[in-house]
């Protein structure tokens, strides 16, 4: 089972009766391998050149260490010492964190993928010495069981077959890289997307997903329910853009949509009650038994989405559920210098001393306890969770059918506040301040459990999405009304607070994950850099926090970066004649597919941010650079028109960036003025108070001359404005669209008024 411990000189104090390579490893992952009797090489030469020299097979692992089924494989085979005497007789065996190396994990899984019709982790696949797959799998049980063969069988008919059969087997794996290799890295001749695929794309996907909308507990599709923020983002784009197109009923109808399935989400069980933040997805379909890992990406985004809710409602439930969020960040995900840790595991010992791993341990409660640790308030507390004395995981078939949670309750709410209050015949203040008392005492006892792993690795992508989220929240969580209340896990600070968080991250990767000098960023960090280079998804999602930093009110030294970023993303990754963004540099050979991607799932693909970011770029340069990003952004998205025209649906953020590209006209607000002055502050808050996805934000103060400079060398309109609108006692704000601008304005609710025209 994974280690308690992610430290590697952990290892070393410990007696182990096995120690093979991984042991030198920095990743969590490889880490909590490091004593099976698995002979483990990571992945790279020594490896490669073993299984050459030894004329063998590779057996190659991949998974990352908050994956559950991965602990299971390791418990039931890796630790098996007749397991690992198969494997270190006849293969070569590798083991890869898929957090660490997306690249090689991208490889093996597109092969499963498209010979089995399905994939996940732990990816289990068997390559030739030259790294060509044989065949591959996901989890396998050690013994044959209901008609499949077990690991074991698997491992001695992989052997037979290579000494056998091994000239068929490694043509066809050869042949299999080859055809995957011609499918992936789509191009195209033309450099725009048609018209009719560019009008049509968003509401394709808008009307596929409210096909699969659920109306009774929300989300699209059904068990199990994952939380695709992405989904949620095109429905809320195309909710404000059916709005101006004179479709209210479907405004409407898009908008409903995705507030019932946050607020379902944050009811359910997939939302830590206790300490904030939100599990993987839910097993069932009413949102209740999670897969209780966390990870940063899905946190990241989803406070975006509650931030866009809150928004268009300016209701306080989903700001709330935003700071819920960011403030369990807070608490448990962020490291000394500002970095933000990965991932927190699903498993975890049910009390000091217990041998196994279980999963929810941390997170599950027992009616006893609760009567205990609450005391006066315990049959209100039961009654607003649904916790029962024989446990509550019974809301459907799907929520616990190995009976793992007998007699335990995973907290969830199954009706509003308010219908809780009156039913208890308390104020609805009272009755919350009740039920936040009650979680500050749970979680003051949750906190002496045995914790789950934390995965302490930093990878830059996410981090990217982080800190938008943070730099966001700094500034929309400003209009919620004066006076609002917050309950823990809410820690209620000051909005101000969020960004200075962003900064820090923002920080840390510059020192630890880039080089001035080549411009180029690394992947992931833990104990310093690791060997991987930055992927499509660290630039792109890295450049769009920084966007948001700059835009939400920080320094322009961000935008600064941005644009540096984009110059080395572009040299890098853009096929230059074909079009699309390469997911890889394509500098590594033992990474045998270089693949453009454009699924947006779980993460959004690099190749949609990409053409976002670039949309957003173009509105603030000028000239030649501008007309460069606009065209760069066109012929990506004319690479991925076969998908956006036949399977929108699996990318709705490319869906948005299409629109966003042929949107008529995206708004400039400009404000000029002294950046440490309250005013400054209140005026950035009032150009992002309503959501509008199609506007961007360029702020500028005439007094700072480095930051003229380089309006001056960006674009020279935007320094003049600035010149001409300098005004030592105020915020100036102007509005400017199709290249004229509104009359100035230097009051909030000015500014305010003039966006919502």
């Amino acid at each position: 089972m994974a280690e308690q411990s992610s430290s590697s000189s952990s290892f070393s104090s410990q007696t182990h009766k096995h120690t093979n390579r991984l042991a030198s490893e920095h990743s969590p992952y490889l880490l909590q391998h490091a004593h099976n009797p698995v002979d483990w090489y990571p992945w790279g030469e020594e490896a490669f050149a073993e299984a050459r020299r030894r004329d063998v097979p590779i057996f190659l692992s991949i998974g990352y260490s908050t994956c559950h089924w991965c602990h299971v494989m390791e418990v039931e085979s890796f630790e098996d010492e007749e397991v690992a005497k198969l494997l270190n007789d006849s293969f070569v065996s590798i083991k890869v964190d898929r957090e660490e190396r997306p690249d090689v994990d991208k490889v093996y899984m597109t092969y499963v993928q498209a010979l089995y019709g399905g994939g996940g982790w732990p990816l289990s696949a068997f390559l030739s010495p030259d790294l060509k797959p044989l065949m591959g799998g996901t989890y396998f049980p050690p013994e044959d069981k209901y008609g499949r063969p077990g690991f074991k069988t698997i491992l001695t008919k992989v052997k037979e077959a290579w000494n056998s059969k091994r000239d068929i087997l490694v043509q066809s794996g050869a042949f299999a890289i080859e055809q995957l290799s011609e499918a992936l890295a789509a191009t195209s001749t033309s450099n725009k997307l048609s018209d009719e695929v560019l009008q049509t794309a968003l509401r394709k996907c808008a009307d596929h997903l409210a096909e699969s909308y659920d109306s009774k507990y929300g989300g699209f599709g059904s068990a199990p329910k994952f939380p695709r923020p992405v989904e949620m983002q095109l429905m809320l784009y195309n909710s404000k853009r059916s709005g101006e197109t004179g479709k209210s009923g479907e405004a409407k109808n898009s908008l409903k949509m995705v507030l019932f399935t946050l607020e379902c989400m944050a009811r359910g069980g997939i939302h830590d009650h206790v300490g904030g933040g939100f599990h993987r997805y839910s097993v069932d379909e009413c949102w209740h038994v999670p897969h209780f890992e966390k990870m940063l990406y899905d946190q990241g985004q989803l406070v975006n989405v509650y931030l866009d809710a809150f928004c268009i409602t300016k209701d306080v439930f989903y700001s709330s559920l935003s700071r819920d969020i960011l403030d369990y960040l807070r608490r448990d995900m962020i490291g000394p210098s500002g970095e933000i840790f990965s991932a927190e595991d699903a498993d975890s010992y049910e009390s000091e001393g217990a041998s196994r791993k279980k999963e929810g341990a941390f997170y599950v409660w027992t009616s006893t306890e609760v009567d205990d640790i609450v005391g006066e308030h315990a049959t209100l507390v039961k009654d607003h969770y649904y916790i029962k004395p024989t446990g509550n995981c019974d809301l459907s078939r799907r929520s616990d059918p190995h009976n793992e949670f007998k007699d335990k309750n995973v907290l969830i709410e199954r009706s509003s506040t308010s219908t809780m209050a009156s039913k208890h015949a308390l104020p609805v203040e009272e009755y919350l301040d009740i039920l936040g008392n009650a979680r500050q005492k749970l979680f003051d006892v949750r906190s002496k459990r045995p914790r789950p792993h934390l995965d302490d690795k930093v990878i830059v992508s996410w981090n990217g999405l982080v800190i938008s989220s943070l730099a966001r929240a700094s500034k929309i969580l400003k209009g919620e009304p004066e006076g609002t209340r917050f309950y823990f896990p809410v820690a209620g600070t000051n909005p101000k607070e969020y960004m200075d968080v962003a900064e820090k991250a923002a920080h840390f990767i510059r020192k630890h994950l880039y080089d001035q000098q080549t411009r180029r960023l690394q992947h992931s960090f833990r104990n310093g850099p690791t060997k991987a280079p930055g992927f499509l998804d660290d630039y792109a999602f890295l450049i769009a926090g920084l966007l948001d930093l700059y835009e939400f009110g920080d320094s322009v030294f961000w935008l600064s970066w941005a644009l540096e970023l984009q110059e080395t993303q572009d040299e890098l990754f853009l096929d230059k004649a074909g079009g699309g963004y390469f997911s890889t540099t394509g500098e590594d050979p033992s990474v045998l597919l270089r693949v453009k991607e454009d699924h947006d799932g779980a993460e959004p693909s690099g190749n949609s941010v990409s053409v976002i970011n670039l949309v957003r770029l173009a509105s603030m340069v000028a000239g030649d650079r501008s007309k460069l990003y606009k065209e760069t952004a066109e012929h990506v998205l004319a690479v991925f028109e076969k998908r956006l025209k036949d399977a929108a649906v699996a990318v709705p953020l490319m869906c948005c960036a299409a629109d966003m590209l042929a949107f008529p006209s995206r708004k400039q607000v400009v404000l000029v003025g002294v950046k440490s002055s309250e005013e400054f502050e209140n005026m950035v808050a009032a150009a992002h108070a309503a959501y509008d996805p199609n506007k961007t934000v360029i702020h500028i103060d005439p007094t700072y001359v480095e930051e003229m400079g380089f309006w001056e060398e960006t674009n020279g309109n935007i320094a003049l404005m600035a010149k001409n609108n300098a005004a030592a006692d105020r915020v100036i704000a102007l509005v400017c669209q199709n290249f004229t601008c509104s009359p100035p304005v230097s009051d909030p609710k000015a500014l305010e008024s003039l966006l919502s025209q």
